[in-house]
């Protein structure tokens, strides 16, 4: 079994930063392979951030850390925009099963 805690989300200005945090627990998961996933009001769940890199539209913006000493993943999110108001989620495959946290809110908003 994974569990995935996040936290972190709130409201933010436009131009403005947060960072995200993925407390992970359990056990046989590697904390490399933990990314960060999206989903927007009426829109698919996107992946954001992984260990291979960044999605194209948070590219410059959103960094992807590690902490393996507290199991914790983070998401730097810097020059928000309003289209990057979603619900963000960590998620992590193990055992051929993937898992996901129960996600945190980011609202982009003047």
């Amino acid at each position: 079994q994974v569990q995935l805690v996040e936290s972190g989300g709130g409201l933010v200005q436009p131009g403005g930063s947060l960072r995200l945090s993925c407390a992970a627990s359990g056990s046989n998961f590697d904390i490399n392979n933990i990314g960060w996933y999206r989903q927007a009001p009426g829109k698919e769940r996107e992946v954001v951030a992984t260990l291979t890199g960044v999605a194209t539209s948070v590219r410059g913006r959103f960094t992807i850390s590690r902490d393996n000493a507290k199991n914790t993943v983070y998401l730097q999110m810097n020059s928000l925009k309003p289209e990057d108001t979603a619900v963000y989620y960590c998620s992590v495959v193990r055992m051929a099963r993937r898992y996901w946290g129960q996600g945190t809110q980011v609202t982009v908003s003047s």
